[in-house]
């Protein structure tokens, strides 16, 4: 049974009594256990779609079900049980420490008053230790790095301990270190605690490498679904991110930028070397191929072009 599935789902927007639909048709399902990153260009519907699942927003037509319960028939506080929503707004809160923040995640589970008992507090200290955030309890939360402070808003949803986490755009802030471990510790989190993860993103070679699954959704052809392999090898991802400007390169899963060429070599030899190499011929216009007449021979230690040898790229691109 899944987590969380839809049936012929329209999500859009409602504006002067008149609906707007951004997609529609969606019959989408969410397994416990996975990491989904949601992709694909802008005004797809990427953020109304996690708000229209998490119950931000409703939907223009269809269902929704956590668990085989229709979200509809669910009162707020049975909703928060289910699912647990981390927005890419920036969070700042006064006078308030680590812990105290990952505790609000219990709010659905305490009484009347907020009170927090000694299995609440276990629970929350997990969700700190999660993140390994366990040095910070009583910092400051506004004194926080970006990415500590997104790690706190994690901490929270796992703290909620729902079957579903959903964040949208979690590395948005995050330099490329954070942006690279914020995606690999969402990835062993789903594996872990067996917990649906569903995420929006534009870190599309970091989705490719963590995801078990990809939403590819496209302007006009709704959401494909599958593992980011087979989403490559049928050029789902080329077709929906298509563009003069560069291309999908499915040997690597790389973009890269459509250069004018105006020369070409045949390149051979040391593989290690032989992609950026290729990157640097691409960028100075030169373009590789095996019918050019000119040669260049790359070893593990030197270029050799027309019989002379450069040890340094930099050499070989200015007698280029």
């Amino acid at each position: 049974m899944p987590a969380l599935h839809t049936e012929n789902l329209s999500i859009g927007y409602v504006s002067k009594g008149k609906s707007r639909v951004v997609q529609s048709g969606l019959n989408l399902n969410i397994q416990e256990g996975e990491l989904i990153c949601m992709i694909g260009p802008n005004g797809a519907g990427k953020s109304t779609l996690l708000k229209t699942l998490g119950c931000l927003q409703k939907p223009i037509s269809g269902k929704i079900f956590f668990e085989n319960k229709e979200v509809i028939k669910l009162s707020q506080r049975e909703r928060a049980r289910y699912i647990s929503l981390v927005l890419t707004d920036k969070v700042d809160i006064e006078n308030a420490v680590v812990h105290q923040i990952v505790a609000l995640g219990r709010q659905p589970y305490s009484n009347w008053w907020g009170t927090i008992g000694e299995k609440e507090n276990e629970l929350i200290d997990e969700a700190i230790s999660m993140v390994h955030l366990e040095d910070m309890v009583q910092n400051n939360f506004n004194e926080l790095s970006d990415g500590e402070k997104q790690r706190v808003m994690i901490a929270k949803a796992l703290a909620q301990d729902t079957p579903v986490i959903m964040l949208d755009e979690p590395t948005a802030h995050l330099d490329l270190p954070n942006r690279v471990e914020m995606m690999l510790l969402l990835h062993k989190l789903a594996h872990k605690t067996g917990k649906a993860i569903l995420l929006s993103t534009h870190e599309l070679d970091l989705a490719l490498q963590a995801a078990d699954r990809i939403w590819l959704m496209t302007d006009n052809n709704g959401i494909e679904c599958g593992v980011p392999e087979d989403l490559v090898f049928n050029g789902s991802f080329n077709d929906a991110f298509k563009s003069s400007a560069f291309v999908f390169n499915s040997a690597n899963g790389n973009f890269s930028l459509n250069y004018s060429m105006s020369k070409k070599v045949k390149v051979t030899g040391d593989k290690t070397r032989m992609y950026w190499t290729l990157r640097a011929l691409a960028r100075k216009g030169i373009e590789v191929t095996e019918e050019a007449d000119e040669h260049i021979e790359i070893s593990d230690s030197k270029w050799i072009y027309k019989n002379e040898e450069y040890s340094k790229l930099e050499m070989l691109l200015e007698k280029l």
